[in-house]
């Protein structure tokens, strides 16, 4: 199964960010990952709407834009606008998560949820069939170089047990996505992994090399 590989652009060299995008594209990548925060969903800010738009406008490859803010719906436009091809929103963080999610499908991107460790199956499962994606995280939001939490795996299993019954939504981790947990949750049937500083950067070898070793494990 192909991996989708999404490397964290929170986690880049921004003082050399054009080569970052080109090294990481001839490297194979598939998404280009871009963490929004507001410092009241999650406890921490993330990248500007001057670094969406610049990487959105300067990729050959899709981008997709995780909004770990409040009220999430407010902002789906905006963020369409620059160049996200595939949103992700909180049901947590969205009373309204069914109209969201309708409207970014509307907009012309593609609607995905991403899940907090504690959120459940359960909780989401009825409108599941309006998701594209699933992003679930296996650390909580907001800061890079956590570990993985290990109760996350079961509920990992479940999502993509049900997953043709809610229209075949992908399943993508995102959280401590080291080379171990990648070969292991690819192949209970994990579709893609958002790659920070656990696998993609800040490693001696170059993203060539490291995003090879991925798609052969």
């Amino acid at each position: 199964m192909h991996k989708i590989l999404c490397p964290s652009m929170m986690c880049a060299d921004f003082g050399n960010l054009d080569n970052e995008i080109k090294e990481l594209e001839q490297s194979g990548i598939d998404i280009f990952h871009l963490d929004v925060m507001d410092g009241q969903f999650v406890p921490n800010f993330g990248m500007g709407l001057q670094d969406i738009e610049y990487i959105c406008s300067h990729s050959t490859k899709p981008c997709d834009v995780h909004l770990m803010i409040m009220n999430p719906g407010d902002y789906i436009k905006k963020f369409v606008d620059l160049g996200a091809k595939i949103i992700y929103v909180h049901p947590e963080a969205d009373v309204q998560i069914c109209r969201t999610l309708q409207m970014i499908r509307d907009l012309g991107a593609i609607p995905g949820i991403a899940l907090n460790p504690g959120t459940s199956f359960e909780a989401v499962r009825d409108f599941l069939v309006l998701c594209d994606y699933v992003l679930i995280m296996s650390v909580n939001p907001g800061f890079a170089s956590q570990k993985y939490l290990e109760f996350i795996t079961p509920k990992i299993q479940r999502f993509i047990s049900e997953a043709d019954k809610y229209g075949g939504y992908k399943v993508i981790l995102d959280g401590a996505c080291s080379p171990e947990k990648i070969t292991l949750l690819s192949q209970i049937g994990v579709a893609g992994f958002v790659l920070g500083t656990s696998a993609l950067f800040g490693k001696q070898e170059n993203y060539d090399t490291i995003c090879a070793s991925f798609r052969c494990g």
